[in-house]
């Protein structure tokens, strides 16, 4: 099947409104549609999207629209979930929430995707368990990719001390990572845990778009291993949700030197990642996943046997209008590949 992409705007900020900055024209003609207006030429576009959110929309009608995709893991599925879109479009505060919110308040309307998703999985596990004799075992790993490096965002020691992390294919095809610390994990309040620990350790630093703009992807994983207590039959998923860097190009964002090698970097893995899911969608005989570190580490989630959504966040400011205009380009693009239809990972357990 395509690959689902949803759109969402954010709101004008306050203090963009107080400096008196101008919003874009953008409009929501159903709940597929983005229509947008170029000043210049006073044309109209519009860009199709499987749903489409404007600056009003809460963190839970978003989720609303994710939650049976996060489900798909628990049923043995590989889940990939996406944020993409340029520094300062709102793709953290959609993943997690704002950055001074405790991510183990369970009811807080801010809360993200992420969160949110923990406490779909483990409460649905739970009624799986209760009900249909299922028993679940949760691995967690919280991995960063900066500078084509990728880096534990879970280990307790210190940088310096910490050991370089590599991505090896297993003999099955699924995805490993040495040196990567891997927790169990039996409830949500240990995941908010480990999630408050990887906000610690993220990569940060400013660039001319957004003073906290985040330097690295995330990848969150949560592997989930089912076994049927009366079947006997084992199922086995695996959840990514993945916050990418963000997709301006050089000129946007006005950096040099060191800062400069990583907006190369990042716009490299970005173009990568189109790459691959154009190849596939054209059935390729070769799909270039080991050309960037993002593509390689999802390789087992991108593709045939898996289920990807990507979130396109776009900002509403007018300045941002052509980063805008090439985001939602790609992102329809995108929504036009088909990369296959996805299959459960189910096995006959041997414990039987």
């Amino acid at each position: 099947g395509n690959i689902r992409v949803f759109c969402r705007v954010r709101p004008m900020l306050p203090s963009e409104e107080r400096e008196g900055e101008r919003p874009s024209h953008i409009t929501f003609p159903d709940e597929k549609t983005v229509e947008l207006v170029k000043p210049d030429t006073e044309k109209v576009m519009a860009f199709p999207f499987d749903r489409v959110f404007p600056g009003s929309a809460t963190q839970a009608e978003v989720y609303e629209e994710v939650a049976h995709v996060v489900q798909s893991a628990l049923d043995g599925y590989n889940v990939c979930i996406f944020a993409y879109g340029q520094t300062g479009s709102g793709k953290t505060f959609t993943m997690e929430g704002p950055p001074d919110l405790d991510l183990g308040s369970p009811n807080d309307s801010q809360l993200g995707l992420i969160p949110r998703a923990l406490q779909q999985v483990f409460m649905s596990a739970q009624e799986l368990q209760n009900t249909h004799h299922w028993e679940f075992t949760m691995v967690a790993s919280y991995l960063e990719i900066y500078n084509e490096n990728v880096r534990d965002l879970l280990s307790t020691r210190p940088r310096s001390k910490q050991t370089v992390c590599q991505i090896k294919q297993e003999k099955d095809g699924s995805m490993m990572v040495t040196n990567a610390t891997k927790t169990t994990v039996t409830s949500p309040e240990q995941i908010y845990e480990l999630l408050r620990r990887a906000r610690k350790h993220r990569a940060v630093g400013a660039t001319q778009c957004n003073e906290h703009s985040s330097r690295s992807h995330s990848v969150f994983q949560l592997r989930i291993t089912g076994t049927n207590r009366r079947t006997g039959v084992g199922s086995r998923g695996l959840l990514n949700l993945v916050d990418l860097c963000g997709s301006e190009r050089l000129d946007e964002s006005k950096v040099e030197g060191a800062r400069l090698r990583e907006t190369q970097h990042i716009n490299r893995s970005l173009s990568n990642l189109g790459n691959v899911i154009l190849a596939l969608s054209q059935k390729a005989e070769h799909v270039p996943y080991r050309n960037s570190k993002l593509t390689f580490l999802l390789m087992d989630s991108l593709g045939g046997n898996s289920k990807t959504l990507m979130l396109l966040n776009v900002s509403p400011r007018e300045k941002n209008l052509a980063e805008t205009i090439n985001s939602l380009r790609f992102a329809t693009t995108v929504n036009q590949c088909d990369i296959g239809t996805a299959h459960r990972t189910l096995q006959a357990s041997s414990q039987y």
